[in-house]
């Protein structure tokens, strides 16, 4: 009897994947990809252990699912990083330092 694939392994590949590239997207995008990829994961890991004869594509699963936990915890970095630099310089803060930013660079070129 040939091995029947695992329903969402290559969905959490996928997302796992997703969510590492998305992680600098506020850390909001990787974020939630990454919990979908682990709930799916989890779904899948279930089916798996009652019936590890009949599934295969664990591999898929396992990757996607470590994946996923590195994109979680990049986007939470990304996203608690983003968070405190709000708080203590403030968006106005943001805003001067790219400004004085782009006129170090004119200066740089004029140079």
């Amino acid at each position: 009897m040939e091995k029947q694939k695992l329903p969402n392994a290559t969905a959490v590949l996928i997302l796992g994947i997703c969510s590492i590239l998305t992680c600098c997207c506020w850390g909001i995008i990787g974020l939630i990809l990454g919990i979908v990829a682990l709930i799916l994961a989890q779904k899948d890991l279930k089916l798996y252990n009652e019936n590890p004869e009949v599934y295969g594509g664990y591999s898929n699963l396992n990757t996607g699912k470590i994946l996923a936990i590195i994109g979680i915890i990049l986007s939470s970095i990304y996203l608690v990083f983003t968070i405190y630099i709000y708080a203590v310089v403030g968006e106005d803060g943001m805003k001067d330092f790219q400004q004085n930013l782009i006129e170090k660079i004119k200066q740089q070129e004029e140079q």
